[in-house]
Order: C-alpha cells, then sequence, then structure tokens
C-alpha cells in the first residue's frame, strides 16, 4: 500500500534530498575550483563537511521513505544512484513532484 504524497517521510526526504544536491554542486562547482584554482582549500573542508552531513541524512531519509512508502529495492536504489551523480537529485525531485517516480 502506497501512502499520500503528500507524507511527512516524503517531505522530509525531498527537502534533504534537495539540500544535499545543492550541497554537491556547490562542492563540485564552487568549492573545488577555489581548492584547485585560487589555492583555498578550506571551502572543501567547510563544504565537504556539511554534505557530508547531508549525504547521511539522505541515506536515513530514503530509509525512512522507503519504508512508509514500500518501495521497491530498485526504486531505492535509483535514488541513492541520483544522490551520487550530480544533479541527480534535482532530476529525484522533478520525478518525485510529477509523480513519476516508480516507487
Amino acid at each position: 500500500m502506497t501512502l499520500p504524497a503528500s507524507s511527512s517521510a516524503l517531505r522530509r526526504f525531498r527537502i534533504v534530498s534537495l539540500l544535499e544536491g545543492l550541497s554537491y554542486v556547490g562542492l563540485l562547482g564552487v568549492a573545488m575550483p577555489l581548492k584547485y584554482l585560487a589555492g583555498q582549500p578550506e571551502a572543501v573542508m567547510h563544504l565537504g563537511r556539511v554534505h557530508g552531513l547531508l549525504f547521511v541524512l539522505f541515506v536515513i531519509a530514503l530509509i525512512g521513505v522507503s519504508s512508509e512508502q514500500q518501495w521497491r529495492a530498485r526504486a531505492s536504489g535509483t535514488a541513492m544512484l541520483a544522490a551520487i551523480l550530480p544533479l541527480g537529485a534535482f532530476w529525484l525531485e522533478r520525478q518525485l513532484r510529477r509523480g513519476a517516480f516508480p516507487g
């Protein structure tokens, strides 16, 4: 049985997923160039910690929503892959918003 798309676990997951995706883009698009082109490794250190925390929260939220929504392993794996790929979180959000994500 699938719960309504407005469930709190799904809402939390979508928020954490977007924040994790933004931190990943910031890490790759801002902090890494600052480190290698401007010699400022502090940006990677600080944003890397934030991104790491958000990734852990993403995994926890994914477990919660997968359990609540009774997602198949393939759907959970697809969501995990989206978190690993740059800009994947934004694709995932679009799929979830459209109701096209295969839970």
